[in-house]
């Protein structure tokens, strides 16, 4: 049996490919300042995520030979089953969901069994291998490990979520390789869908019956957005694969295809999840929007002092043309005082020698003043003007000043 997913392949070249292009034009399109973001956005998910292993380590119960041993056993044989070599720590812990999960911190894996799950497997206690060997698929398969660098491509519609499926897809197969009873399967998946006791009297023929009603446009668009194939549909899938068979799944509708094109997968996995992706989407965002508000601010300040020094720049004209010589101040031009400041002193206009009118706008970081220059010139008695910056970075400055 084929462990990885047919589509889960595909899917993620695609996806680490987009990816990596957004890092990289993300990266170069802020001259580096993305670099910070993401590194604080790794720090605050690094805190929020240890206070999950703080507890899982401070209230679980570490699975191991001398704390039950049954469940190590199940984990050691696992491992080997599916080639995982480093063993992940295994904890059994208490909590109101029905369901196990693998995490990642600081470089180490971690898999947490939830008590509902093995008090509810008891009769049937192989049943639980099933589970274990789900959550070594995504160890194995480094779905955690390459999660936050497929960020960018899994918040895309349709690509995202049915990257998610493909790796769930892929993690029932390591779980079919770990448990390959089909009466320990179909425990180990009713329980999920009809509880801690229910399950003991699920009609499987019955419930595999559903996976025809996953036809519709409803049932398909809420599938072809969520992370999660139907458990029906996983179910039928994972006996398949007992049999050596692979599956083919009813077709979805074509208008739930369409209509998912504008469905963006945000937030998706909840918890700590949605908040690393929150987290990440505002510091993108940040990372992006705080040096173009800045540009666009710095834009519009040079700008403002430009339309005013054009201003003097046409009463120096003015004055060139009636004395044929240059004005040596702006009171020469009629203006009150030597220099001109704006009322909230970012910029002053002064006047210099041969007509040249220098406009003020800062310093630079090592003290350097900042200038808007117009400067004049006469040719075979045509008064012409050019205009530059001194100190300033050509972005920044007005479209006739480049």
């Amino acid at each position: 049996m084929q462990l990885v997913y047919k589509h889960e392949k595909p899917l993620f070249r695609i996806a680490a490919f987009l990816s990596g292009l957004f890092w990289l034009v993300l990266i170069v399109g802020t001259f580096g300042i993305a670099l910070l973001y993401i590194l604080l956005m790794y720090l605050f998910f690094l805190f929020a995520h240890s206070a999950f292993i703080s507890y899982l380590k401070g209230t679980g119960v570490r699975i191991s030979e001398n704390q039950y041993p049954d469940l190590n056993e199940k984990l050691l044989r696992c491992c080997q089953e599916v080639g995982l070599d480093k063993i992940p720590e295994a904890y059994l812990l208490r909590t109101d969901f029905f369901n196990a999960l693998a995490t990642r911190f600081l470089g180490r894996n971690y898999i947490v069994l939830f008590t509902d799950v093995v008090d509810a497997l008891e009769s049937q206690p192989n049943a639980i291998d099933f589970y274990i060997g789900h959550e070594l698929g995504h160890i194995h398969r480094k779905h955690l490990l390459w999660s936050p660098f497929l960020m960018p491509a899994s918040i895309l519609p349709i690509l995202g979520a049915a990257l998610r499926r493909a790796e769930e897809y892929t993690c029932d197969r390591y779980g079919v390789a770990c448990c390959q009873n089909q009466a320990d399967i179909k425990a180990a998946i009713a329980a999920i869908a009809a509880g801690n006791t229910k399950w003991k009297s699920i009609n499987i023929d019955a419930y595999l019956e559903q996976v025809q009603l996953t036809t519709g446009f409803w049932m398909s668009f809420n599938e072809i957005t969520g992370d999660y194939p139907w458990l029906t549909k996983r179910m039928a899938t994972c006996l398949a694969l007992t049999e050596g068979k692979e599956l083919k799944h009813p077709r979805r509708s074509a208008l739930a295809w369409f209509l998912s094109l504008f469905i963006p997968r945000i937030g998706a996995g909840g918890g700590i999840g949605s908040l690393l992706y929150v987290v990440i989407i505002v510091g993108i965002l940040a990372a992006v929007a705080i040096p173009a508000y800045q540009n666009y601010i710095k834009r519009a300040h040079y700008s403002a002092a430009y339309s005013s020094a054009q201003i003097v720049q046409n009463h120096v004209a003015e004055y060139f043309v009636k004395h044929q010589t240059w004005p040596i101040t702006l009171t020469d031009l009629g203006f009150a005082k030597t220099s001109l400041v704006d009322d909230r002193n970012t910029y002053e206009i002064n006047l210099y020698e041969d007509g040249i009118i220098g406009t003020k706008v800062g310093t630079t970081s090592s003290g350097e003043d900042m200038y808007i220059v117009i400067e004049p010139s006469v040719e075979e008695g045509n008064l012409n003007w050019i205009c530059y910056g001194q100190n300033l970075p050509e972005q920044h400055l007005p479209p006739n000043c480049r």
